[in-house]
């Protein structure tokens, strides 16, 4: 833990997103070697959880240290909050765009976006993944990456590495199904449910990069990673496991409530 306490910022955040995309992601797949179907009710459950996670992690982690941050660096708390907001809004937006103008496909929904049909389906569902996973990445990025001042041997964004990991294994195992269910053998199913993972490094690459060009953007880049997370659980897991035919939504909202509370902890325990 010393010795990667003592990484530069820059290389802790690229860390943080190789182990929480990559190897949550990649250990999540594992259970297709021996499992060929999910009951929908426990993977409704499962993704809820990790929607908790990822709303917990937005507020506690992104947003109330970006305000804080933002106040330092604006001298107030209006002009902070509005600066947030934007940045936030931004981040939405961002997402909503390469939402609306990249084919992909959902298992619950369908697809979506421009020319669809001329895509094979597994790329359209890939594609939605990277969709999925790029904001969690560029989150991780961004907390773990903090090069603000920290007490020795402290681990900045550890809470998020630990968070955004955990609620990898489920997705990593709905993928690896999801692929199973297009007619993927397991050991192919499972390689492409990893390799999904690696988006998650990408996006960590891309927010570690922007905090470390300047401590000045760290409360932009925070907010603006809180917007991206946002609209992915606002636009995409909710609706999918909270739909009147996805069924058991009184289990998927039991394991959301657990999900946040799951990662509230991670965050006031771990920073």
């Amino acid at each position: 833990m010393q010795a990667i306490a003592s990484l530069p910022p820059f290389w802790t955040g690229v860390l943080g997103a190789v182990i929480a995309g990559f190897f949550g992601t990649a250990i999540g797949g594992v259970p297709v070697v021996v499992v060929r179907t999910l009951p929908a009710r426990l993977g409704n459950a499962l993704l809820s959880f990790a929607a908790g996670v990822m709303l917990a992690a937005t507020f506690f982690s992104l947003l109330l240290p970006a305000l804080e941050l933002a106040r330092e660096a604006t001298g107030g708390r209006v002009p902070a909050a509005i600066g947030v907001i934007v940045a936030l809004s931004v981040g939405g937006l961002a997402m909503a765009g390469a939402h609306r103008m990249t084919p992909h496909e959902h298992l619950g929904r369908g697809r979506e976006g421009p020319h669809v049909q001329r895509m094979r389906r597994v790329w359209l569902f890939v594609i939605a993944i990277a969709i999925h996973n790029f904001p969690e990445g560029l989150a991780t990025g961004v907390a773990a990456g903090n090069p603000a001042p920290h007490l020795p041997g402290e681990i900045p964004g550890l809470g998020v590495v630990m968070g955004i990991g955990l609620q990898n294994v489920p997705e990593g195992l709905a993928v690896a199904v999801g692929l199973l269910s297009l007619g993927y053998g397991r050991g192919r199913a499972l390689l492409v449910a990893a390799a999904t993972g690696l988006i998650e490094v990408v996006g960590g690459v891309a927010g570690a990069a922007a905090v470390s060009v300047s401590h000045a953007l760290l409360p932009w880049a925070l907010a603006f990673a809180g917007g991206t997370m946002l609209f992915v659980i606002s636009h995409e897991i909710i609706p999918e496991t909270h739909a009147p035919e996805a069924g058991g939504t009184i289990s998927a909202t039991v394991a959301l409530f657990i999900g946040f509370a799951t990662m509230l902890f991670l965050d006031h325990t771990l920073g």
